[in-house]
C-alpha cells in the first residue's frame, strides 16, 4: 500500500505518536552525521515515516485509529531488566505546541518504549517565549509542577532545567519543592559559563551541562514539511507537533551510549 495507505490512516487519526527506536540500530543514520540537532530530528522523522508507510498492508489500511503509532519494529529496543541498574536513562523534553499537561504523556510513553518503570533524569525545555518577552518563573511554574508530580509518583528520579540564567535558576530553586539537579547552558550564547551562574550552581549542588540545541528543535512548519515530503498528497498543514522527547541510555561504568532515540507526538486539527 505504501504512502497511499499511510495517508489514509493519517486522515482518519486524531493523534500521531512517532517513535524512532534506537538510532544506533539504524545503519543509514549511523553512516551520516547530521550537522545540527535539527537536521537529525528531521532525518529521523522522515526515515521513520518512510519505513513505516512502506510496511502498511491492505488490512491495516481499512483500520481507523484515533491514536496512530508510527514506528519501525526492528529499531525498537527495550532495556533488559537485569541490566537496568547498570544504565542511566536520561531525557530532554521539548514542549512545542501544547501545555504542561502533555509532560505526563511524554514520560509515560518513554517509559513504555524503553520498558522501564522510571526515567533517571528529565530536562525540560518549555515552548520559546514570544519575541520581546523574557523567560520568567511564572512561565516555568506549571511545567515544573508537572515534573514534581512525576518525581513524587516515582516516574522520574531527578529533574533539570535548560537555558536559565543565574537569576532565574535561583528563583526556581527557592520556589521549587523538588529542586533542579541540573541546568543546561547553550554554548552558542556563551562560550564561557557565567561566573555568577557557576558559583550559584556549585553552592546549591546543581550540575551545569552544555548543549547545542536551537531554541526550536522542531517547529510546526518544519514538521509539516517533513510530513509532506514523506507521505505525499496528504494535508500536512493540519498536523501540529505537541512535544518531542529525546532519550539516551548510557552505561554508567563506561560512559558510552547504548541507545538513543526520539519520541514525537502530534495532533491533527479537524479541517
Amino acid at each position: 500500500m505504501g504512502t497511499e495507505g499511510a495517508r489514509a490512516l493519517l486522515e482518519r487519526a486524531g493523534t500521531l505518536t512517532l517513535q524512532t527506536g534506537n538510532l544506533l540500530n539504524w545503519g543509514c543514520l549511523r553512516k551520516k552525521c547530521p550537522s545540527t540537532p535539527g537536521e537529525e530530528v528531521r532525518d529521523c522523522i522522515q526515515k521513520t515515516l518512510t519505513e513505516w508507510s512502506s510496511k502498511i498492508s491492505q488490512d491495516q489500511n481499512q483500520e481507523t485509529r484515533e491514536v496512530l503509532e508510527c514506528s519501525v519494529a526492528q529499531a525498537i529496543e527495550k532495556i533488559n531488566p537485569e541490566e537496568r541498574d547498570e544504565l542511566k536513562v536520561s531525557a530532554k523534553l521539548f514542549i512545542v505546541g501544547s501545555n504542561s499537561s502533555s509532560i505526563r504523556d511524554a514520560v509515560d510513553l518513554a517509559c513504555s518504549a524503553l520498558g522501564v518503570a522510571q526515567l533517571d533524569s528529565v530536562i525540560i525545555s518549555p515552548p520559546p517565549v514570544e519575541d520581546g518577552t523574557n523567560l520568567s518563573l511564572e512561565y516555568l511554574q506549571p511545567y515544573w509542577k508537572e515534573l514534581e508530580n512525576l518525581v513524587q509518583n516515582k516516574k522520574i528520579v531527578a529533574i533539570g532545567a535548560s537555558d536559565l540564567d543565574k537569576t532565574l535558576l535561583e528563583q526556581l530553586y527557592l520556589w521549587a519543592q523538588v529542586k533542579p539537579s541540573s541546568n543546561q547552558v547553550n554554548l552558542a550564547s556563551c562560550c564561557v559559563m557565567p561566573p555568577d551562574l557557576t558559583a550559584f550552581a556549585k553552592e546549591c549542588d546543581i550540575q551545569l551541562l552544555t548543549h547545542n540545541d536551537p531554541k526550536e528543535l522542531l517547529c510546526e512548519a518544519s514538521f509539516q514539511e517533513v510530513l509532506q515530503e514523506s507521505i505525499q498528497n496528504m494535508k500536512a498543514n493540519n498536523w501540529i507537533p505537541l512535544w518531542l522527547l529525546r532519550y539516551s541510555v548510557i552505561v554508567k561504568s563506561r560512559g558510552i551510549i547504548k541507545s538513543k532515540g526520539y519520541i514525537i507526538q502530534a495532533k491533527r486539527n479537524a479541517s
